[in-house]
């Protein structure tokens, strides 16, 4: 998934004359509040633009994740405010959250809005601009997986995340709330949900977890495609992998590694071993042998040595990952990490970082070849300017074709033929007699 993501619908359905764009950068948690922002400021009359598109607001859910998500938030509301001038300019999000003098300090931010005020930013924003209801709004536009919210906050303190300090403790959305949210967007014809959370797989709610979640969803919803944002290595049990029996949750586990040294892992209060993660992998691959397993990597953590690194290269080629998401440490203040003694060199996690991209381009072709002559069920999501589909398997391959057929929200069955850019190059199988 890209690092920015925007929300865009069609406009030409019925005309609005207050039109506003959002942005969204980092994790899925985002998305699905930028979704929902949408969704509310659609029906309170106002007219969701691309972001490139002249607006009369600019929304921006930023993230702080890294030192280089700061850097794109500002460079994003500085670029929105030269492209609309007149423009009510908006931050909110986990950077607007931490560092809101720093954002006050870009010339011409109309409003800061921190993550606990997120629920009142599409009601404020639409009484600015002066936006009413209208009857029969309708919102159209680009269908196929939606990011629905089920859980927020983490009770954990790793010591190089300011996660738990910007979006707080850990707290679940009722579960009828959840499923509202996915009965409306089955009801609009998306064909996948992907539940998220900062820590989705402690969900707790009425009674239920993330297994009793996931059965309810699975019983009383036709979504025909769900998959789990990301999980934790000791999350993975045997009776949560029961549950993938049923084809339409997505054999997709996003389980961040982040070292595949022992004591760096203990450094950064992970919270388990190697070993346990690796048992973790056992479990799912034993379970489901066709199963993706995708995973963040932090490189350059305080302390570092060049033999832990290379631990976690060892580890990581061993162990195989679908996808691996490559992160240099970076500082983040009022972590315990930012006063670590033993910094590492910029240069050095430099060099470290484009090793591991080169391991994880390797592993990512080494999975994707594995299925090279198999026909997978793809959904279609967009054709781009050069006229190349593209979609994803279940297991989150990304799939690639051409077509005179609008494909757009289309399941079909599809042959892998050969590695293709990121993904896969494929010919599906009779669209038309497809869903």
């Amino acid at each position: 998934m890209p690092f920015g993501v925007f929300l865009c619908y069609n406009s030409s359905v019925m005309p609005r004359e207050i039109r506003v764009a959002i942005e969204t950068l980092g994790c899925k948690l985002n998305q699905a509040e930028s979704e929902t922002l949408a969704r509310q400021l659609a029906a309170a009359g106002c007219q969701i633009v691309g972001v490139n598109e002249k607006t009369d607001a600019f929304i921006l859910n930023t993230c702080t994740v890294t030192h280089i998500a700061d850097r794109k938030c500002r460079q994003s509301l500085r670029a929105a405010r030269r492209n609309n001038p007149n423009a009510l300019i908006v931050a909110t999000g986990c950077y607007a959250n931490c560092s809101e003098s720093e954002l006050w300090g870009i010339p011409d931010i109309d409003l800061i809005l921190k993550n606990k005020d997120k629920d009142s930013l599409s009601q404020i924003v639409a009484q600015r601009l002066g936006a009413s209801s209208p009857a029969g709004m309708t919102e159209t536009g680009l269908r196929t997986r939606a990011f629905i919210k089920a859980q927020d906050g983490c009770n954990r303190r790793c010591a190089y995340c300011i996660v738990p300090m910007v979006r707080g403790r850990e707290k679940s959305l009722p579960s009828d709330v959840v499923m509202a949210e996915i009965q409306a967007r089955v009801a609009d014809d998306y064909k996948e949900v992907v539940l998220t959370g900062t820590e989705v797989g402690s969900y707790s709610s009425d009674g239920l977890n993330i297994k009793g979640l996931l059965r309810r969803i699975l019983a009383e919803t036709k979504i025909e495609r769900l998959r789990v944002s990301s999980l934790q290595p000791y999350e993975i049990t045997p009776e949560l992998l029961a549950l993938w029996k049923n084809s339409r949750l997505c054999p997709h586990f996003h389980i961040s590694l982040q070292s595949g040294a022992d004591v760096v892992l203990n450094h950064m209060k992970r919270g388990y071993s190697t070993s346990e993660f690796e048992k973790a992998l056992k479990k799912i691959r034993e379970t489901l042998p066709e199963a993706a397993t995708t995973t963040d990597v932090i490189v350059g953590f305080p302390g570092e040595t060049d033999a832990e690194f290379q631990q976690t290269v060892d580890f990581c080629r061993r162990v195989g990952f679908a996808r691996i998401h490559v992160f240099a440490f970076s500082p983040r203040p009022g972590t315990a990490a930012a006063d670590m003694t033993g910094q590492v060199d910029a240069r050095i996690k430099k060099e470290r970082s484009a090793k591991m991209l080169a391991l994880a381009k390797e592993s990512a072709a080494e999975f994707r070849c594995a299925f090279l002559g198999r026909t997978l069920t793809v959904l279609w999501e967009q054709k781009s300017n050069a006229g190349v589909w593209s979609g994803y398997t279940s297991n989150y391959i990304r799939i690639y074709t051409r077509s005179e057929r609008n494909l757009t929200n289309v399941l079909t069955e599809t042959r892998l033929v050969k590695l293709y850019r990121d993904g896969v190059w494929g010919e599906p199988m009779n669209p038309e007699e497809n869903k």
